[in-house]
């Protein structure tokens, strides 16, 4: 089985990821053994230190912050990477949430075979599985939970600008929340080197860790995805984002400026705005509302001709992220398709009175979340399943698609038993 194709064995980077991968495979049985309600009492104990520690977190998050002003990181990419008191407290309410869901049954019956056996469906763990995510310091806590309620460990590398954050986040709450609760604390693990080589070494170790969730966007994404399958590496991919809007000619106005509103809250992620499609005969009373909700947020529209595909992730754009991309179609069988066809496919909402092309849109549109009259800011773990998210995933092969919860990061293992004996 081959190593990362970019990464020499002997390179510092490649090292130091499987020194972390051989640490987090020797915890992991320990994952195992502990069982779900230790797991969900050091998810709540995570939550608890979250809240206590909040001082010492958002001050290892302003030295990370202030360090990526520096370098001139843009604002859509520093609301990413910065910490309030909100987005702790969300973060320890999420993990409130995620300790208290009850899990599927590990084992379920599928059939009796003719000759009397007993078929089984059961779940197990993979054992390790890495993730490699943008600098977005919430993220470090949203995969490592999710892997851990999946009874694994975790290879976690995070964007350079948010590994101080990262690091306070594994020292300071999630180890001691495991060692509190007889759970190994090197189940969670942070690749410690900067740079693109720590990732590329991670979906390189297909022995040590078998599955690799890869987070965030554009090439470098699509780069990982190679560089996993060359080496025999399972990769969970979000290569690329970018929300759709479709207005049909039967849309309500106030619906149009509060979707465009709702849709452009933040611009530094997936499932924003970004692609906005207008019917061609309702364009003239359409425009002018959208322009109008776009020009409130302070973002300027892509107008045709345009210069720059259709799809182009604005999100990604450093620098440019206040921009939405608008052009035409001719009804909503033509704005399902173009939405398909120009972006990755992550979420496209349809905003109309009209139920019937409501309708032809969602049944002609092939993408992972289709929304009527509802923004595509929902196509998240949290707000659409109540669970945070490891990613999401735009597969267009069976597998799991969409946000990618504990529930998709086990193994399917099928178990034989006897017949039962039946007393004569």
């Amino acid at each position: 089985m081959s190593t990362s194709v970019d990464v020499p064995t002997e390179a510092p980077e490649f090292a130091a990821v499987r020194e972390a991968a051989v640490r987090a495979a020797a915890a992991a049985p320990g994952v195992r053994a502990a069982g779900g309600a230790a797991v969900d009492a050091a998810l709540r104990a995570a939550a608890t230190l979250l809240r206590e520690r909040s001082a010492q977190l958002l001050e290892a998050n302003h030295v990370d912050v202030t360090a990526a002003e520096q370098n001139g990181m843009a604002p859509g990419l520093l609301d990413r990477l910065r910490l309030t008191p909100e987005r702790i407290a969300e973060m320890a309410t999420q993990l409130d949430v995620l300790a208290a869901t009850p899990e599927p049954p590990l084992q379920r019956e599928v059939r009796t075979l003719p000759t009397g056996e007993r078929v089984f469906e059961r779940r197990v763990p993979v054992g390790v599985i890495g993730a490699v995510f943008e600098a977005r310091p919430n993220v470090t806590v949203d995969v490592a939970s999710q892997v851990l309620k999946a009874r694994s460990a975790a290879v976690l590398r995070t964007g350079a600008a948010a590994l101080g954050s990262a690091r306070a986040l594994v020292d300071l709450v999630l180890a001691p929340a495991l060692e509190q609760h007889g759970v190994p604390a090197g189940a969670v693990q942070l690749v410690p080197t900067p740079g693109h080589a720590g990732a590329d070494a991670l979906v390189g170790l297909p022995d040590l860790v078998p599955l690799v969730v890869v987070r965030g966007s554009g090439e470098v994404t699509r780069r990982l995805s190679a560089l996993g399958a060359a080496a025999g590496t399972r990769v969970l991919a979000h290569a690329d984002g970018g929300g759709v809007l479709y207005l049909h000619g039967s849309a309500d106005e106030d619906d149009v400026e509060r979707l465009v509103t709702e849709s452009t809250d933040r611009l530094g992620v997936c499932n924003r705005l970004n692609l906005l499609l207008i019917d061609a005969d309702a364009y003239d009373r359409l425009w002018p509302i959208a322009e109008e909700a776009l020009a409130d947020r302070d973002i300027t529209p892509s107008l045709a001709p345009h210069d720059h595909p259709l799809g182009h992730e604005w999100a990604l754009d450093s620098g440019a992220e206040a921009h939405v991309t608008v052009t035409t179609v001719d009804g909503p069988v033509d704005a399902a398709l173009t939405a398909a066809r120009e972006t990755s496919g992550l979420a496209a909402c349809v905003c109309a009175t009209d139920a019937d092309a409501a309708t032809a849109f969602i049944d002609a549109y092939t993408g992972t979340g289709v929304f009527w009259n509802t923004t595509t800011r929902l196509l998240d773990g949290y707000k659409l399943l109540g669970l945070p998210e490891t990613g999401i995933n735009v597969d267009h092969t069976p597998g799991p698609r969409g946000p990618v919860t504990y529930v998709d990061l086990s193994l399917r293992q099928f178990v034989v038993l006897p017949a039962v004996a039946h007393e004569g």
